[in-house]
């Protein structure tokens, strides 16, 4: 058999999927490679509140990313303020099936932090597998550029006022945003300044048509609460968005 008749087949990965742009970059690098194949899409939620944790985000919207992406969803479910330990076993069970099927490696959108790399890959190495980074080291200012220019748009949906003003929850991700920025804030949020909501993209197949909510204040973090928007005039959403946000946030889950 000739070298042109072997079909090399790509290597299957999986994808840490926080929904938003370091995310959303990081996948676009992956389904340009041909080398690689994305087998699903894997997102940390927590239980009851039933949004990504970290960033307070609504599980529908995720299911909406993963549906207008075209990719499987697998859903790591922790408890409302859970330990490291708990993270880590659920995160273990479900990367581990995975590993079963021949995945080794995991992809993640970290751009700099050395030490949130180091802490993934003791993680990974005990299961033997291995994390890859498509961003890692770019600069971060010309990352921020590119994403807008890309075509992508994305939604500020959590601010830590000791790093940014409050002001800044809610907003559009773009050059004006960029242009507002205080000098020492990081382009892409990366010592968590900021975390996004990714709602279109060239990685998409369609738009996700998402509403804004109420910016409130939850342990010490500003929280926009976005929504799809045929569910955003439901009267028993309120509730929910006063309760949801403060505890979906209580995990050590850094994507």
């Amino acid at each position: 058999m000739s070298r042109r008749e072997i079909s090399v087949q790509p290597e299957p990965v999986l994808m840490c999927w926080s929904g938003g742009k370091d995310s959303s970059m990081a996948l676009q690098a992956a389904l340009s490679d041909p080398s690689l194949r994305v087998e699903a899409l894997l997102t940390t939620v927590t239980e009851d509140y039933e949004r990504i944790s970290m960033h307070g985000v609504r599980r529908s919207l995720l299911e909406q990313q993963a549906a207008a992406l075209g990719l499987p969803l697998e859903q790591v479910r922790i408890p409302i303020r859970a330990s490291n330990a708990i993270y880590e076993a659920a995160m273990r069970q479900l990367l581990l099936r995975y590993r079963a099927k021949g995945v080794s490696r995991v992809i993640f959108g970290d751009l700099f932090l050395e030490e949130i790399r180091s802490y993934r890959e003791r993680q990974l190495a005990q299961l033997g597998m291995r994390g890859l980074y498509p961003l890692w080291l770019q600069d971060t200012r010309k990352l921020a550029r590119d994403f807008i220019a890309a075509g992508f748009r994305a939604i500020l949906v959590c601010v830590d006022p000791k790093q940014i003003d409050p002001s800044f929850c809610g907003r559009e991700f773009d050059e004006a945003l960029l242009a507002d920025l205080p000098a020492g804030a990081d382009p892409c949020g990366e010592r968590g300044e900021f975390h996004t909501f990714v709602y279109e993209g060239p990685i998409f197949q369609r738009p996700i048509d998402v509403v804004k909510g109420a910016s409130v204040e939850r342990d010490g973090f500003w929280f926009c609460d976005l929504n799809i928007k045929e569910e955003s005039h439901d009267p028993k959403l309120v509730v929910q968005t006063q309760k949801g946000i403060r505890r979906a946030t209580g995990c050590a889950d850094s994507v």
